[in-house]
């Protein structure tokens, strides 16, 4: 059949491929190779996500323990405040001058990240004295 601008119409074969074509199922074998790829590219975003999400509550909980230590609270009640925000979290005092600093360090959260090693650190300072 002819159309209007002079060219055949070509028939598909079954399932819209045409007739001997040597590139029937590539798109399969292609598809299969590449999931497991963005698979593995997603977890690994949603890992960093999950690690920067608990990097944030660490630098939170430290700042929490500064402020805490500052006002004169004991060392297990600003712990208290570090385990409630990071669990396994290990809490580190120091003192500078007039500031009490406190320091965090905690295994990352994401397994695979934490398998090689992944250690997270936050640190915050407060003015001793609730001054």
């Amino acid at each position: 059949m002819r159309s209007v601008w002079g060219s055949r119409r070509r028939r598909a074969g079954p399932r819209g491929v045409r007739p001997g074509t040597p590139d029937r199922g590539s798109v399969t074998a292609e598809f299969a190779t590449v999931v497991p790829a963005v698979l593995l590219v997603l977890a690994c975003c949603l890992g960093a996500l999950q690690v920067v999400g608990q990097q944030v509550r660490l630098t939170d909980a430290a700042a929490d323990a500064a402020r805490s230590l500052s006002r004169g609270d004991s060392v297990d009640r600003a712990a208290g405040l570090v385990d409630r925000a990071v669990a396994g979290a290990s809490l580190t005092l120091e003192r500078q001058g007039e500031f009490v600093c406190a320091r965090l360090s905690a295994p990352s959260s994401f397994a695979p990240f934490a398998a090689v090693g992944l250690t997270l650190h936050a640190g915050s300072c407060a003015l001793g004295g609730g001054q």
